[in-house]
């Protein structure tokens, strides 16, 4: 870092860069010696009714879960790791609290090791249940032709611009001015005298495609070598990753449903991708980076995939037949509308009364603009609600941006959460949120009547609503 920070300023050197370089040198002594302290006082212990993990020299920890308990075996390998034939094996007994009471993990462990440790933990907690035969089976793999969605996500643009303000902090850090660098001098000389709107167009351009090439070297890294099977044990194991290798396990005896997703891009594309919403994959944070069973593929790959990964019968998650929702929901997405488009117009037009009438002007512009932009948002809103009780499943569907049409199993439903705005109580509509213990544990049914609602509640668990309906007489 030292012999970089000298090319970048041509040789120049201060006492701040050697303060910045040598505190970096001190943290990574710091955090290398407690890595070692932490690896060299490791100790672990497998019986037949539960895991032991005691860690920690001066600070001793030591922590259990019982087998019966434990409701994920994931490996996870990075770089370094690869390179000497490591990985890292984390047990997960599913609950939602704090991470670090919950989880376990033996990090550097040889990969023989962690394969016959995972199968060993699997056994014992699956002893004595009934286990499928001949489960064995590849559901999905990775077909490179799929690479095309990859630059159609959104993070990449996101991902610019993280790595653009962490640059120039670090720079900052090393007192080098961004602005004097030899590259942005020349960009400056030969860019410096074209039109402001014309630059800004090239640069919008430039973070689009650069956003786009991120994208695709991050589907690059989470999806080689990917691969969905059904293992033995009724188990669903993932497979995924380039420099950092993952495998992630379901208990199908979990699963709960399947999300499908559909971002705007990918839905131009007639691409799509399948999560998993099953329970004992932790809290919010590690269920979300953990449920994913397929990269983003085409809406037939995904819609095949979900009929195998839950052998239900095909279009479970299919939004054909779905029953459409009160007009009033319609109108309430137009009406959002109109007000974030006057919201946004009257930043600038307010602007524009003390700076000028350009400004003014702008604001218009971007009102007559946005008012038809922002509307036929609200029709796609409006058009993607839908739900129905499909056998055993309750779908749900929703989203303008991103489409997400949910088919959770109605048993597994543990309670109702009935919820509304100001907004909606003006016009009688109401929120349904199906509270679980899987996935993202509630998901909603939007804009229902006060009546669907009840009613939608009462057909999908029946009973569950008895202590809290008071029915009418009848008049009949």
């Amino acid at each position: 870092m030292f012999l970089a920070s000298l090319a970048v300023t041509g040789g120049d050197t201060n006492l701040q860069v050697i303060i910045t370089l040598g505190s970096l040198f001190v943290t990574f002594l710091v955090i290398s010696g407690i890595g070692l302290m932490r690896l060299f006082t490791t100790r672990y212990r497998l019986t037949e009714d539960r895991f032991e993990l005691h860690t920690g020299l001066l600070f001793r920890s030591e922590r259990s879960v019982p087998i019966g308990r434990i409701r994920g075996v994931d490996l996870t390998a990075n770089p370094v790791h690869r390179i000497f034939g490591l990985t890292t094996l984390r047990i997960d007994s599913g609950d939602q609290s704090d991470a670090a009471a919950r989880r376990l993990a033996l990090d550097g462990i040889t990969k023989a090791e962690a394969l016959e440790l995972r199968g060993r933990i699997i056994a014992l907690r699956d002893a004595g249940r009934a286990r499928p035969v001949d489960s064995d089976g590849v559901l999905s793999r990775l077909d490179w032709s799929w690479l095309r969605y990859g630059p159609l996500t959104l993070w990449g643009v996101g991902g610019v611009f993280i790595a653009a303000a962490s640059a120039y902090r670090t720079l900052s850090e090393l007192q080098v001015n961004p602005l004097d660098l030899g590259i942005i001098k020349d960009l400056e000389n030969r860019f410096g005298t074209i039109p402001l709107w014309y630059g800004a167009l090239l640069a919008a351009v430039l973070i689009v495609v650069l956003g786009m090439i991120g994208s695709t070297a991050t589907f690059i890294e989470n999806w080689a070598g990917y691969e969905l099977r059904r293992e033995d044990g009724g188990i669903l194991r993932i497979r995924r990753g380039l420099l950092a290798t993952r495998s992630v396990s379901i208990e199908e005896r979990h699963l709960r449903g399947l999300e499908l997703v559909e971002p705007i891009p990918l839905r131009w594309a007639k691409g799509a991708k399948l999560n998993a919403v099953a329970s004992g994959l932790g809290n919010q944070e590690d269920n979300r980076r953990r449920r994913a069973l397929t990269p983003p593929t085409p809406r037939g790959e995904a819609l095949r995939v979900a009929a195998e990964a839950l052998p239900t019968g095909p279009g479970l998650i299919e939004r054909k037949g779905l029953l459409p929702h009160p007009r009033e929901a319609l109108r309430r997405r137009i009406n959002r509308a109109l007000i974030w488009s006057v919201l946004i117009a009257a930043v600038p037009v307010g602007l524009g009364l003390w700076l000028g009438s350009w400004l003014v002007i702008t604001g218009v512009i971007t009102g007559v603009v946005l008012v038809p932009v922002l509307v036929a948002f609200a029709f796609n809103a409006y058009h993607s609600l839908g739900h129905l009780l499909r056998g055993r499943f309750l779908v749900m569907c929703s989203g303008a941006f991103a489409r997400r049409t949910v088919a959770h199993q109605r048993e597994a439903i543990i309670g109702w959460k009935f919820s509304r705005t100001p907004f909606q109580r003006r016009v009688g509509l109401i929120t349904l949120g199906a509270t679980t213990a899987a996935g993202e544990g509630v998901y909603h049914v939007y804009d229902l009547t006060e009546g669907q609602g009840i009613a939608l509640a009462e057909t999908a668990v029946p009973g569950l609503l008895a202590p809290f309906i008071e029915r009418a007489p009848d008049r009949g």
